[in-house]
């Protein structure tokens, strides 16, 4: 059993994970407990927690008691949202206990959100009274602010105070709260003042005051202050960690670079939905793991809205009915222009709701934008012209019918690209997500329009 062990540790952590997840599945099935035990006992925790995930069910809470508490502890944080959920309705009272106790608080009111409320009142009542005012500190402020992410447990000292006393301080709070590389320094009303790197803490005179050597400009955010606007000041600025303040700027907790993270990265998903024209998932809500009914719930709203959009070409096509009978050629081009007009407009709708999304057009006029993405648009459209007039006569020999294509396609083009990058800017102005002008629904829009203008300069060249 150990040589099976060690080999695991010559492969990469893909492979890793990979033999880790069907090893415990067989050794579970077998009900080889000791062994699946053994098998856990050199993989890190985070790993642990991906293999919990996805076992059967059934098999998850045998697995999760197979870990000693601490370790339990550490991989419950790691689990995703649905399999805590699942396990923690199924531990018994000292479990759940000590398992919401040991959470960071943060973490613990994300996980309390999703459950159902008599469970919550249970398990909040088992709380220690530190833990309960933490909780309910946290549940006071709206979802996806600033408050509601940040976590109450962070060490700081008082700028009266001497560098000595301040490392006797942080020494005896390091066993119960994480040393982050800041510590915020406050007034005697906890009013927050400045920062102090360790190093500082470190090379500086014992006898100094902390006011003499902490750092006055301070980044911090407002506990109302959304959790995206957290997280850009975070990466802008490259901090590990940030304070958070109310109005009078007394210090409440801090935002962690990990938690950042999965909100960026929640934010990043639910935006790449959105351009697909697909509900976001919740966070921590894995789309593979749902069932048909949630997948199907998820995008048939926008498909219905889009049918519906759509079905607009078909009253405008019958209303150029007699133009479609005096040269039906002209039906066969109408997917190239749509499809040229779609693609264009979806390609500056990406670009633009990107730029809002990474704050690269935060200090750029919209106009100025949108007549380059127009110039763009007309070049595109006269090389992609230039290519279809040719084409057309040398394989119909009829130049009027390439003229009209040639001519469609520069101004759906055009049009394509101004709309791309118009709507992303008006949404954003009307205080919506941007995101929702997503390539779907810009080319829903571009087909509607290119349709019009393609059959009225046929109607204007081949004069019907």
């Amino acid at each position: 059993m150990n040589d099976r062990v060690l080999d695991f540790s010559q492969g990469s952590r893909s492979n890793l994970r990979d033999v880790i997840n069907k090893q415990l599945l067989i050794f579970l099935e077998a009900k080889n407990y000791e062994a699946a035990k053994t098998l856990l006992i050199p993989v890190a925790s985070v790993d642990i927690a991906e293999a919990i995930a996805d076992l059967p069910k059934t098999m998850q809470i045998i697995a999760f008691r197979l870990l000693n508490k601490q370790e339990a502890i550490e991989v419950y944080k790691y689990l995703d949202k649905a399999t805590q959920q699942s396990l923690i309705e199924d531990f018994k009272d000292t479990e759940a206990v000590e398992i919401i106790n040991n959470m960071s608080p943060d973490e613990r009111v994300k996980l309390l959100d999703e459950l159902p409320p008599q469970l919550v009142r249970k398990l909040v009542a088992q709380l220690t009274p530190q833990e309960r005012e933490f909780n309910a500190l946290l549940l006071g402020y709206d979802a996806n602010t600033a408050g509601r992410i940040m976590t109450p447990e962070y060490i700081y000292v008082k700028e009266n105070i001497t560098v000595t006393e301040a490392q006797t301080k942080i020494r005896n709070l390091a066993n119960e709260i994480e040393v982050a590389y800041y510590i915020y320094v406050t007034d005697d009303n906890k009013r927050l003042k400045g920062t102090l790197s360790l190093k500082d803490l470190i090379i500086a005179n014992p006898e100094t005051i902390i006011s003499e050597i902490m750092t006055i400009n301070i980044i911090y955010a407002y506990t109302n202050t959304d959790q995206e606007e957290v997280a850009k000041l975070i990466q802008r600025y490259d901090l590990i960690a940030l304070p958070i303040v109310d109005q009078d700027e007394n210090l409440l907790g801090v935002v962690t670079v990990d938690d950042v993270i999965d909100i960026l990265e929640a934010e990043a998903t639910e935006d790449i939905y959105k351009m697909g024209a697909i509900e976001a998932a919740e966070e921590d809500e894995n789309y593979f793991k749902l069932g048909f009914y949630k997948v199907t719930k998820k995008r048939i709203p926008w498909l219905l809205i889009l049918l519906v959009t759509n079905s607009v070409t078909v009253f405008l096509m019958s209303n150029f009915e007699e133009v479609l009978e005096e040269v039906v050629t002209l039906a066969f081009f109408t997917p190239l222009l749509i499809d040229a007009g779609g693609n264009v407009g979806a390609q500056s709708s990406t670009v633009i709701i990107r730029g809002l999304s990474t704050d690269e057009l935060r200090d750029k006029q919209p106009f100025p934008i949108i007549i380059k993405e127009l110039i763009t648009g007309g070049l595109l459209g006269i090389i992609l012209a230039i290519f279809v007039i040719v084409l057309i006569f040398l394989l119909l020999g009829k130049l009027e019918i390439g003229l009209t294509v040639g001519f469609s396609l520069i101004a759906i083009t055009i049009i394509a690209a101004t709309t791309g990058a118009a709507l992303p800017f008006l949404f954003n102005k009307m205080g919506f997500d941007p995101a929702l002008m997503s390539a779907p629904f810009i080319t829903t829009v571009v087909d509607i329009l290119g349709i019009f203008v393609y059959f009225s300069i046929a109607k204007l060249i081949l004069n019907i």
